[in-house]
């Protein structure tokens, strides 16, 4: 059975905020969350008759009334379906038929993209501003609910994935999945109540609730929301706020580099910055470095963790690409194509076992099937270890193409191409080739008011990289296609000639 954490802390430190808005406008306290989930929870059984293991699918920016819903699952054993609301109204109507909520709760601003759900949802749905109405009303006054048991393996969140190959699939995250991943986290970066951290992720991937914010409440700490990333006003919290512990995307990361008064941002409460998603390049570890901002890198997945590895700040320059170790309560392999664990400097897919891995994908039996060799969770990512035994992401298996019969990973190749220090963001991808069959084709974006040409960077990647891996093409763009995480949109890179 899982503890309620809110109504644990309400206890322990009950005018200690829990939550609050960046531009200072809401603020609860943890007896507010627990008092405010306590009335939710009357309210949607009681009143809506919806039962432990129902889902309520949740369309809105991370509003701190986001935090109370949190509570609510832990109280009652819902489950929150929290969705993109950069979708399309068609690609929320299949979210809806696939999760079948017994409730949608949505933001205003977006009550457009529920247009073409009506025929397939049969259920109610509220605003957000009522939501917030009865949290407001109830935070302030004692609150009464009595929980109802929930298990480990019950489901907390179902987390749908980008999709980029046919529909979308919703990892099932669990109560215990949470419990073990803060645990994770905790060990490796050393959390306490005493942590406050601001969050620039959105609530429907798994970096907006379990990289930090989970872990945080769970330790009692505060998290500062800021629904919508902006790179100076971020800057300006860092300092402010005294945020001793943040995440960001690399995007956000060089976007914040890049700001005016970047050099004069007062960090020293920062502990560290905790980068995933993609390697970092090393000068622009080097330079947050100067400004006295350790980085940490590590690896995760929506299914697994998402803290999987966790590379030490002190090791960012001697180990620059890696991801560092495993995490505490975290087991994996490297395993090649003929099923043998690889070697060190040998590549394989990496495999993951433990408390932390998805029970499947929601409604999906044979993608849960396809994702697992018995208890080990098959990531799709292609990683390498060195001698110390420290990780590196090759690539992700369908990146991957062939050309005159070897296999060519673009996240390689990429890493030679911003080596070059007029670089700032490089992508590959595969694109055919009568000759070789397959052959990469680079797009890149320089420096801001510098000049690079094709035969220079054709002539830097043949001075690194095997002959077959020199990209053929080199395409010049003034930015990359960017997915609502940050991350680079590779199915969006083809429309580029």
């Amino acid at each position: 059975m899982t503890t309620d954490w809110f109504q644990k802390w309400s206890g322990y430190q009950p005018e200690k905020t829990a939550v609050k808005v960046a531009d200072g406008s809401i603020s609860y306290t943890y007896e507010e969350i627990n008092n405010s989930a306590c009335e939710l929870s009357n309210y949607f059984i009681d009143e809506l008759n919806i039962r432990k293991g129902d889902r309520i699918l949740i369309l809105s920016s991370f509003n701190p009334e986001y935090i109370s819903l949190f509570s609510v699952a832990q109280k009652t054993g819902i489950i929150l379906v929290p969705v993109n609301y950069r979708l399309s109204a068609a690609e929320i109507a299949y979210l809806v038929k696939n999760s079948d909520p017994s409730l949608i709760i949505y933001e205003e601003q977006f009550s457009d993209l529920l247009k073409d759900v009506n025929n397939s949802f049969q259920s109610g749905a509220i605003k957000w501003s009522e939501l917030k109405s009865r949290v407001e009303k109830s935070k302030n006054t004692l609150q009464v609910f009595k929980n109802i048991p929930v298990e480990s393996d019950h489901p907390c969140l179902i987390l749908y994935t980008s999709g980029t190959t046919g529909f979308p699939k919703g990892a099932i995250y669990t109560h215990g999945m949470m419990l073990w991943n803060s645990l994770n986290t905790a060990i490796r970066l050393r959390l306490t109540s005493d942590d406050t951290t601001l969050m620039v992720m959105p609530p429907f991937h798994t970096g907006g609730w379990n990289v930090l914010t989970t872990p945080v409440l769970h330790f009692g700490g505060t998290i500062i929301l800021m629904p919508k990333f902006d790179s100076g006003r971020t800057l300006q919290l860092l300092e402010s706020e005294k945020i001793s512990i943040f995440m960001a995307v690399p995007t956000m990361v060089k976007m914040m580099m890049e700001e005016n008064n970047f050099t004069s941002i007062d960090f020293s409460k920062l502990r560290y910055m905790i980068v995933g998603g993609e390697a970092l390049p090393v000068n622009t570890i080097e330079k947050w470095a100067e400004c006295g901002v350790p980085i940490r890198q590590g690896y995760g997945l929506t299914e697994a963790g998402p803290n999987i590895t966790s590379l030490e700040a002190e090791d960012a320059i001697r180990k620059r690409g890696s991801i560092g170790f495993p995490n505490f309560y975290v087991k994996t392999r490297l395993v090649k194509e003929d099923g043998t664990d690889a070697l060190p400097d040998e590549s394989g897919e990496l495999w993951i076992s433990g408390p932390v891995v998805t029970p499947g994908y929601w409604r999906n039996k044979e993608a849960t099937r396809k994702a697992f060799s018995e208890e080990w969770f098959k990531t799709g990512d292609i990683l390498k270890s060195d001698t110390d035994g420290y990780l590196y992401v090759v690539d992700r298996i369908k990146n991957m193409f062939i050309s005159g019969g070897e296999n060519v990973y673009p996240a390689e190749v990429e890493r030679r191409i911003l080596e070059h220090d007029l670089v700032s963001e490089a992508a590959v991808i595969g694109v055919p080739d009568k000759k070789w069959g397959e052959v990469g084709k680079a797009y890149i974006v320089v420096r801001e008011n510098c000049n690079l040409s094709e035969e220079e960077i054709n002539a830097f990647c043949k001075d690194g990289l095997a002959k077959f891996k020199v990209p053929k093409f080199f395409i010049f763009l003034h930015e990359l296609p960017k997915n609502d995480t940050g991350k680079i949109d590779r199915k969006q890179l083809s429309i580029y000639e």
